[in-house]
């Protein structure tokens, strides 16, 4: 078990919601708009970086709150000892800034990732392999700080200096080539540090992938395409090399943020974007089953389903329901009545919602 007395204060649509005695596998059942998402995004606040809708701080507090919002949750480690206290909060005199806290003491967003793994799918998700390779770096990323914590330090440093080189070769004057030279060294520390985690990332996802079976879900073959060298030296000679060429697009063209996640159907060899709507949400299911394999390992984890059997035929609902009973991870999952969920229910933690409010069934 992950996590247990979780509160909800004035966030979204919950004013002031409680969950206890929760278990491996956690239901929320209510019709369209109740709030059962609402839960799922307060708890995916207990991951680095900006929840499972990506919204603004400001957004996530209730309309009618003047004080903000406030998540917490106690996490059981697994190790025998007391609980751990997290707690994360908007204020509204800072409502750009969220707030951490780790019994108590104030740290930073991406410390939680050292404590807890979280993992999630949502319907927003399916048109992952139709979008931008920027969209799909941004998900290998929030993938890889599952994994790897610091991999969330390496990508805002990265960023930061990638900002840093545009500005510079972006200039109307010469940029000082001592400058580059700092900026540019930069970009190749945590750049290479990125890529390198993003492209473990896929190698280890892929052997997970290997062992799973191929039925009923669409085995997926993921393949990491680098944007730029790997390894920091020939980062930095590369950028190095390329200043006439980006200083005359006014952009840096090569390097992590070029990154691309490949994905293509085992047995069709067609690519994801190809794919019907159902192959490529089971693709998507398959690695999101993967992915919290490997973050089961080593500290809490939490997977987050929202209205993933809501299009599912009966065979691929337990074989899902299978597969989530020996993850190793606390499943959280939604649906809007009870019936697609009748395989588990004798076993799930379940709550009712409606209109923010919270009761066990």
């Amino acid at each position: 078990m992950a996590l247990d007395r979780i509160t909800l204060s004035t966030f979204r649509n919950h004013a002031e919601t409680r969950l206890d005695g929760t278990r491996a596998i956690n239901l929320l059942v209510g019709e369209n708009g109740a709030g059962k998402t609402n839960v799922l995004e307060a708890l995916s606040l207990f991951a680095p970086g900006r929840g499972l809708r990506r919204a603004a701080l400001a957004d996530m507090a209730a309309q009618s709150a003047q004080a903000g919002f406030a998540v917490s949750a106690s996490l059981d480690t697994g190790d025998g000892g007391e609980p751990v206290r997290l707690g994360t909060a908007m204020r509204p005199a800072r409502p750009g800034r969220r707030v951490v806290q780790v019994n108590g003491a104030e740290t930073s967003a991406i410390s939680l990732g050292e404590w807890l793994a979280i993992g999630w799918l949502t319907p927003a998700m399916d048109r992952l392999f139709a979008e931008s390779a920027g969209t799909r770096r941004r998900y290998m990323d929030r993938l890889a700080v599952a994994i790897d914590p610091a991999h969330a330090r390496h990508a805002s440093r990265y960023e930061a200096a990638l900002r840093e080189r545009n500005k510079l070769l972006s200039d109307d004057q010469a940029p000082d080539p001592a400058w580059l030279d700092s900026i540019e060294a930069q970009m190749a520390t945590s750049g290479a540090q990125l890529a390198q985690c993003r492209a473990r990332l896929v190698e280890a996802l892929s052997d997970e992938l290997a062992a799973l079976p191929t039925t009923p879900f669409a085995r997926p073959a993921l393949t990491h395409v680098s944007g730029g060298p790997l390894q920091e030296a020939e980062m930095i000679a590369a950028l190095a090399g390329n200043r006439t060429r980006d200083r005359a697009a006014g952009r840096t063209l090569s390097g992590p943020h070029r990154d691309e996640l490949q994905v293509v159907m085992e047995g069709k060899a067609m690519p994801a974007a190809e794919c019907s709507t159902g192959e490529q949400k089971a693709m998507l299911i398959a690695i999101t089953l993967a992915h919290a394999a490997l973050a089961a390992r080593g500290r809490a984890s939490l997977l987050l389903l929202d209205e993933v059997a809501a299009h599912l035929d009966p065979v691929r609902r337990d074989a899902l329901f299978d597969r989530l009973r020996g993850s190793g991870t606390q499943v959280w999952l939604t649906g809007t009545e009870p019936g697609p969920f009748e395989g588990i229910l004798g076993e799930a933690a379940c709550w009712r919602v409606a209109d923010g409010t919270i009761e066990r069934f």
